[in-house]
Order: structure tokens, then C-alpha cells, then sequence
């Protein structure tokens, strides 16, 4: 008999603070749910790569590589929860996102994400998403500075936490 699989939390991360609280969020929600949480980072190349041919598809890879790195050690510290796992994704966030959500759970996403090269993954991406997934998308609002230090859920994952109860 073949194993069931997990059910799937697709969260959108680029490092900024609102992703890296959706990563907080999206893990207090997986644990109650049996959920694995997968932290999707999704990078392209730029306009005009071909005339940075010589830095390689590293060359490009890897700063997204190291923001997502970054990102769930701010978010967990130095032990990453098991049913956490990282995806380095080829591709433009938003179709990349919304194609992931035909085989998740949930869809989790910060309000705001970063501009330039990180504002690739949210902002204009967390809008389409909630337009056009395929499951239920949580945007998250990070907390004003001091306000939620990530010790104890927020309000809203705690409400859904009692639901699941």
C-alpha cells in the first residue's frame, strides 16, 4: 500500500521580515495538522543575464540560496523544526507559488516582501495569490517592531489552533 504523504504548507520566502514571520505562522499551524512546511525561495535571472554569462547559474543561485538560509534560522534559530524543508525554486514567484498550491494545503505569504532583486517573491506577488491559488492563502502581517517577539503565536494562529483542537 502505497504511504500518504503529509499534507503540504507552501510558504513564500524572501528574507524579509513579513516572510520569515509567515514561516513562524505557517510552522505554528503544520504542527497540530502533521503538516510539513516547505520555505519556497524562488529566483530568475535577471534582464540581460546573457551579459553575465561567466558568473555561471551559481552566480545567480546562490544569493537566493543564502537569503533563504538566512530566513529560517531568523525564524527558527540554529535547529531547524524536522518538518521544515527548504525549496530553491527556478522560476518567477508568483506562477511558481500558484502552480505549487494545486498540491498544498495552505498557501502562506507575507503582506510585504523586499524591493529589487528580493521584491521578486512578494508584494504584487501576495496579491496574485490570493486571486489565483489553487487552496486557502494566509497573508501575514508582521507585528509592529516589539509588538510580537515570536515566543507565543498570534492571535489569529492561536484561534486556529483552538479550531483544530
Amino acid at each position: 500500500m502505497a504511504r500518504k504523504q503529509p499534507p503540504r504548507i507552501i510558504v513564500g520566502v524572501d528574507g524579509s521580515r513579513t516572510s520569515i514571520e509567515a514561516l513562524r505562522e505557517a510552522q505554528e499551524l503544520a504542527v497540530p495538522l502533521g503538516a510539513t512546511v516547505e520555505a519556497w525561495t524562488c529566483w530568475e535571472f535577471p534582464i540581460g543575464y546573457e551579459a553575465y554569462l561567466a558568473m555561471g547559474v551559481d552566480g545567480f543561485a546562490r544569493p537566493a540560496e543564502e537569503s533563504l538560509e538566512v530566513a529560517v534560522r531568523k525564524a527558527f534559530g540554529p535547529e531547524q523544526p524536522r518538518n521544515v524543508v527548504s525549496r530553491l525554486v527556478h522560476g518567477p514567484a508568483r506562477s511558481s507559488l500558484i502552480e505549487a498550491s494545486r498540491k498544498a494545503l495552505l498557501l502562506v505569504v507575507g503582506r510585504r516582501g523586499h524591493g529589487g532583486f528580493k521584491g521578486q517573491l512578494l508584494g504584487s506577488v501576495s496579491s496574485a495569490c490570493v486571486a489565483h491559488a489553487h487552496c486557502p492563502v494566509l497573508v501575514v502581517h508582521a507585528a509592529e517592531k516589539g509588538q510580537h517577539d515570536g515566543s507565543q503565536p498570534s492571535p489569529p494562529v492561536r484561534k486556529t489552533k483552538d479550531l483544530a483542537s
